[in-house]
């Protein structure tokens, strides 16, 4: 669904297009096909227009009622809804714009937060943590799109970490590799501050790498003589550079099975904190760092809810992570992020710090559990910037100051590397870093705890226990579930599955809440100092009700929310969510309404889902982006409430690129609008760019497309004009029989019963582009250059009472209806148009039409092998035509009478008894045996015809332009 925050784009009007032509398609093939147009109205776009707007007039959000922003952030929706409204019918886009759903109506809020409520019932939602990216002087989560990139001169260091689990291995029974105890990983990092939050290091299987000694270095160098150091072959010269080591030596590679088993000491181990106490039984755990902070926020959490604290800031004094220092293991991790273009090959992961560290912990859990390693992630910097008792030795020290600047943070975590003795170089980097849009100042990633919903706890039913780990026979997961969906949906095209059913198998647990005040809300209580959520129908009934009635606002105006604990529930126990929902959320619950409320959609109410031998189709088409957005979370939403997906079919597009293959950007000035596509050209010419289009793949887009696209509607428009302009003549009285046809007729309706075929299966697998190759093809070589080419002379020249020319009227007013209503589709406008002209205002709409089938006699296989003779045999002559024009011995075919010499049977055969002259369109011609006289003109690709150009004889005749000798003998 679009977002109501603006005027659409080019990528809007290909999706809605290409809505379109499903629906009128499938309309046509027979069936009952209704679009419900929709709107997605909640989050941040919506919300940062309205801030944007604030700042001009010097507001401040935070001093606004939440429900009155929120008022306003309603209406600016409902402004752009009506704009985007008329704009998507512009394109001729038919759906039941009367009723479209929006995410914000109060009907649908209130079913989103009761899709919510489902999961707390069934124990799949909890409050767990992730990093997000953090404005210190603002106190709040940012979203990539709050967040502009400017220059920043980061401290950058490269950090030994000591090789702690001697492993050994290697092809060969010759050759042992082993990894050592004095052996070093060494990582690089720009953001020394979230070395305490490490807990892992990430490296690529696919990169190369090798033990590496010093051999000679400075005295009183960090990088020092002796010491060995494991790094990716590609960027080992330049890291000794920065090591200011003089020389060096390879020793030997170190495969990747090596380094998966490997673990290494955390370099603050060693260093005095006055926090050395031995590690717990079964090893440490926690977080890590990335070595720049250009991540972006992450996309899930796969830890269980046990063991993480109910408050990011946990007090300064004792607890678990002080008690025990840096004296966990740091285990190695084998990750696609990591690459050999920079940096060591290494990357220090931090998982409460970076999106990428995040994801690969979390992905790990079962093996980190396997290993003795504790999952959980740490809280090491607090809301203010601040280093909390998880950074043991740190605590209090600022990464940012509340006004934006750097903190000392940096500079001690140095130090006591330094002092640790695990620094091998230090330098500045400056290079683009995250700043918030508003404060212009310098963000942060920081753990903070946010509500998820399980992926792989069993899916149990409401009164169930809670969710859990799974039993021996215990009902399926929501990752079960899900892929089981994805196995019984259509895609088109086909690798739309693998792409999202890798997507799923991979998916971390679902993060469902974000820190704005424009959405649904989380709508949940939890009791004060637990994460245990209350689960009440009756609590969840008030909450719907409520919503319902007031909308989403009616959460936010309660401070306690008494209005629905009480009776049976202390306000005072019980802390009320303020959090809302992700907007994926949002589009994902669309479905629970729009086919499941009568009341609000008619159309589409009732529509049996999963019925054996029902014939009842949902399809969602977007954009192939959506696998990860709409389609994925719609699919886990009813798979989580339903049991299986909310569609039977998914069709993706591509993206819009300009004529170059680059992305359109306004900076760049390659950016063209539909609005002033339409203003010159009209729709339908969009339209037809679209339907030629292969968009399962990126689609270019620019003015010489449109120009292209407006000359292949030119011919297209001009075939029918040219029809109406002939059918003007045309009455249903004396129907010419089909046996009674000439051949020409019989084989264009043949033509056309092939063409209809080929027409029906392109539409029905929703191939467009082959439906307007096919029809172009036709109505440009079979109707324009050779049919009507041929039958102008017998339309314009002979009686009414003609059987030639009524069989050719007859046969004309077949392929206008035909070819008329297989556009209808695609040229909406056009092919309305010419429908009135042909047929007058009273009759039904030709989208109201379907795909009439034609009549089986039509098919002549016979026919159509002998006019295929006929037409290479008419493709010599005119190849000999064009050439006596270019010599100019002729002006019009009409001057000439060539004499056709035709030694292939079965050529001379197809030709017998037809009238070449008017199959050729010259005055006269003469088909003859045997061999060509020398110089006769021949094509390579058609043996056995040759032609004798000559001039036709006689005067040419005002009404047909054929020359005769017997034009003026009647007076």
């Amino acid at each position: 669904p679009p977002y109501a925050n603006g005027n659409i784009h080019i990528g809007h009007a290909l999706n809605k297009i290409l809505k379109d032509l499903v629906t009128k398609s499938q309309q046509m093939l027979g069936y009952d096909s209704n679009y419900v147009p929709g709107w997605d109205c909640h989050g941040l776009p919506i919300e940062w227009k309205i801030e944007e707007q604030y700042r001009a007039k010097g507001k401040n959000k935070d001093d606004v009622p939440v429900v009155e922003f929120r008022k306003e952030c309603r209406a600016f929706a409902e402004k752009w809804m009506k704009v985007q409204s008329d704009e998507f019918q512009r394109l001729g886009v038919i759906g039941d714009w009367q009723n479209p759903y929006s995410t914000m109506t109060y009907p649908a809020e209130a079913q989103i937060a009761r899709e919510l409520m489902k999961f707390a019932e069934t124990g799949q939602l909890y409050r767990g943590s992730k990093p997000v990216m953090w404005s210190v002087v603002e106190k709040t989560a940012l979203a990539e799109a709050e967040v502009e990139y400017h220059d920043y001169q980061s401290d950058m260091v490269w950090v030994k970490f000591p090789v702690t689990q001697f492993v050994g291995g290697g092809p060969g029974a010759d050759k042992i590799v082993r990894l050592f105890p004095d052996d070093n990983i060494v990582i690089w990092t720009t953001t020394p501050w979230t070395l305490p939050g490490n807990r892992a290091i990430s490296f690529n299987s696919k990169v190369a790498y090798s033990r590496y000694e010093v051999t000679k270095a400075p005295e009183n160098n960090w990088a020092k003589v002796g010491e060995k150091y494991i790094l990716a072959d590609k960027l080992a010269a330049d890291i000794m550079k920065a090591a200011k080591v003089e020389e060096f030596e390879k020793r030997e590679a170190i495969p990747a099975a090596l380094l998966a088993s490997a673990r290494c000491a955390h370099p603050l181990r060693k260093w005095q904190s006055g926090a050395t106490s031995p590690p717990p039984p079964g090893g440490g755990g926690g977080g890590g760092g990335a070595h720049s902070v250009t991540a972006q926020s992450g996309s899930g959490a796969k830890q269980s809810p046990t063991g993480i604290p109910p408050h990011p800031n946990p007090p300064p004094q004792g607890g678990r992570e002080s008690a025990r220092g840096y004296q966990f293991d740091v285990p190695l991790l084998d990750g696609d992020h990591v690459t050999d273009d920079a940096g060591t090959g290494f990357v220090h992961t931090a998982p409460g710090h970076g999106r990428e560290d995040f994801d690969i912990w979390t992905a790990s859990t079962r093996l980190l559990q396997s290993r003795g390693i504790d999952p959980a992630i740490p809280y090491t910097v607090d809301a203010d910037g601040a280093f909390t008792n998880e950074a043991p030795g740190f605590t209090g020290e600022r990464v940012i100051t509340d006004k934006g600047e750097k903190g000392k943070a940096n500079d001690a975590v140095i130090k006591a590397l330094s002092e640790a003795g695990m620094m091998v170089a230090r330098g500045r980097l400056k290079h683009q870093y995250p700043h918030s849009w508003r404060s212009k100042k310098p963000v942060i990633f920081r753990n903070t705890p946010q509500w998820f919903i399980h992926m792989d706890a069993a899916l149990i039913a409401p009164g169930d226990s809670p969710a859990g780990s799974r039993p021996p026979g215990a009902k399926m997961t929501l990752r079960d579930v899900s892929l089981r969906s994805i196995r019984e949906t259509e895609w088109v095209p086909a690798s739309g599955e693998n792409r999202i059913r890798g997507m799923i198998e991979a998916k971390p647990d679902w993060v469902v809440s974000r820190q704005r005040a424009w959405g649904v809300p989380i709508s949940v209580f939890v009791k004060k100092g637990t994460n245990d959520v209350l689960v009440d129908a009756k609590v969840n009934k008030r909450i719907y009700d409520a919503m319902y009635k007031d909308g989403a606002d009616a959460w936010f105006s309660e401070t306690d929310g008494a209005r629905f604990l009480a009776p049976e529930y202390n306000p005072a126990d019980y802390e009320k969510v303020n959090d809302v929902l992700d907007v994926w959320f949002d589009s994902g619950s669309t479905h629970t309404y729009v086919l499941e409320d009568p009341d609000h959609f008619p159309g589409l109410a009732g529509i049996k889902r999963k019925v054996a031998g029902g014939k009842d189709r949902v399809m969602y088409l977007e954009g192939s982006d959506q696998h990860r957005g709409w389609f994925h979370s719609s699919l886990i939403e009813s798979s989580g409430t339903r049991g299986h997906a909310p569609f039977d079919i998914v069709l993706t597009h591509g993206f819009i690129l300009d004529e170059k293959l680059e992305k359109m950007s306004k900076s760049v000035g390659n950016v063209v609008t539909p609005q002033d596509v339409m203003k010159t050209n009209g729709a339908d010419i969009l339209r037809l760019w679209v339907a030629s289009s292969d968009t399962t793949n990126d689609v270019r887009f620019g003015a010489g497309i449109v120009q292209a696209a407006s000359e292949n509607y030119r011919k297209m428009r001009n075939t029918i004009r040219w029809m109406l302009g002939t059918l003007g003549h045309y009455d249903a009285k004396g129907i010419v029989a089909h046996t009674a046809m000439p051949e020409l007729e019989r084989y264009m309706l043949h033509q056309l019963s092939v063409l209809d075929g080929e027409i029906r299966q392109a539409y029905t697998e929703y191939n467009y582009a082959k439906v307007i190759s096919s029809l172009a093809h036709f109505m440009n070589t079979d109707l324009s250059a050779f049919y009507f080419d041929i039958r102008k002379d017998a339309l314009y020249c002979e009686a009414p009472s003609s059987p030639k020319r009524r069989a050719a009227l007859q046969c004309v007013e077949h392929i206008f209806r035909a070819v008329t209503t297989w556009l209808a589709p695609i040229l909406s406008f056009t092919a309305e148009e010419a429908w009135l002209a042909r047929y007058g205002a009273d009759v039904k709409s030709v989208h109201l039409e379907v795909f009439k089938p034609l009549p089986a006699a039509w098919r002549d296989d016979a026919l159509d092998a002998k006019w295929e003779k006929v037409r290479r045999v008419r493709r010599v002559v005119t190849g000999a035509l064009e050439v006596e024009r270019a010599n100019k011995t002729i002006g019009a075919s009409l001057e000439a009478a060539p004499e056709v010499y035709i030694a292939d049977a079965e050529l001379a055969a197809a030709v017998k008894g037809l009238d070449l002259a008017e199959i050729a369109i010259t005055s006269a011609a003469s088909v003859k045996t045997g061999a060509a006289p020398a110089g006769a003109f021949t094509m390579p690709d058609v043996s056995g015809v040759a032609v004798v150009s000559k001039r036709a004889e006689g005067k040419k005749c005002a009404r047909s332009w054929r020359y005769t000798t017997d034009v003026g003998s009647d007076a």
